[in-house]
């Protein structure tokens, strides 16, 4: 675990916001292109008299729609994660999303079908608006899912190969070999393989969604909890909290900036320069010994 060397998914980063939207945009636009072809195949073959473009604009408009609420998708799944442990609370939410969803899916297919057919001086006409839109909804539902689906797996992934933290948990039989509640030791999971890291050896942390990325090392490990959730399990004489997304262990902090706002920059070791809001600054000084 060198810091010096970059690992695979260090060297992932740069490119991965790249990855992850021509993923979306080469998997719709071939899904445009593929129901497109067989679409103008089932006209052809049943004499159904549309023009060879008509099948191409449902079909675009359909997916065109779809590609841009991936990023809706994205944050909402941030906010209500789909895990094994959550699934069950949080379903309502997404079958509700999902009817949400739908609806503007439909609104924007719409208005596309629209817009390209009165350049080709043609009305579109979606029909009754209550039947179709059950009738696509049904078919919404499925992709809905899909989307979160791919989203939550690919996050799954994500996670494991950077390594994942957990707190450890009390054994089946006898006491815990040590205090569950102010944990000294952090399990990772990464790649297939487990180890302890010390709780001393996090340099910061930083809430993200549902989880907070602990900092060692040049690394940062995933933990499923809230900020104020893993605030009051960790030894209140090392670590502070330095604003609403960040601790920092004590013997990790190099300098602090004051800043005119009134706000403080906490310069670390490790070279990281975190932000000190002003509601916890002078707590920061009062602890590492400067006047507030």
């Amino acid at each position: 675990m060198d810091a010096a060397v970059p690992t695979p998914f260090q060297r992932y980063q740069p490119w991965r916001r790249s990855v992850e939207i021509g993923f979306w945009v080469v998997s719709y636009l071939l899904s445009a292109i593929g129901n497109s072809v067989t679409t103008n195949m089932d006209v052809s073959r049943l004499a159904l008299g549309f023009a060879s473009w008509q099948p191409v604009a449902w079909e675009s408009s359909s997916a065109l729609a779809a590609l841009a609420l991936v990023a809706a998708v994205a944050w909402f799944t941030r906010r209500c994660p789909l895990h094994l442990d959550t699934w069950r609370r949080m379903l309502p939410a997404h079958l509700l999303a999902s009817v949400v969803w739908s609806a503007l899916h439909v609104i924007a297919m719409v208005a596309i079908r629209k817009a390209v057919y009165a350049t080709q001086g043609q009305h579109y006409d979606f029909g009754t608006w209550w039947w179709e839109f059950g009738y696509e909804y049904l078919k919404d539902i499925r992709s809905y899912a899909g989307v979160v689906a791919t989203i939550e797996v690919y996050r799954f992934v994500l996670r494991r190969w950077q390594g994942e933290a957990s707190l450890l948990d009390v054994p089946d039989d006898g006491p815990p070999v040590e205090s569950v509640d102010r944990p000294e030791r952090f399990l990772v999971r990464k790649l297939g393989r487990e180890f302890l890291v010390a709780a001393n050896d996090i340099e910061w942390m930083q809430a993200s969604g549902n989880y907070v990325n602990l900092r060692m090392r040049g690394h940062d490990y995933p933990l499923r909890s809230t900020i104020g959730g893993i605030e009051g399990k960790l030894d209140p004489e090392r670590f502070v909290r330095v604003h609403r997304s960040y601790i920092v262990n004590l013997d990790q902090v190099g300098s602090i900036e004051s800043l005119e706002t009134g706000d403080a920059r906490v310069h670390m070791k490790d070279g990281s320069n975190l932000p000190c809001s002003r509601t916890y600054r002078g707590g920061l000084r009062q602890r590492v010994g400067l006047d507030a």
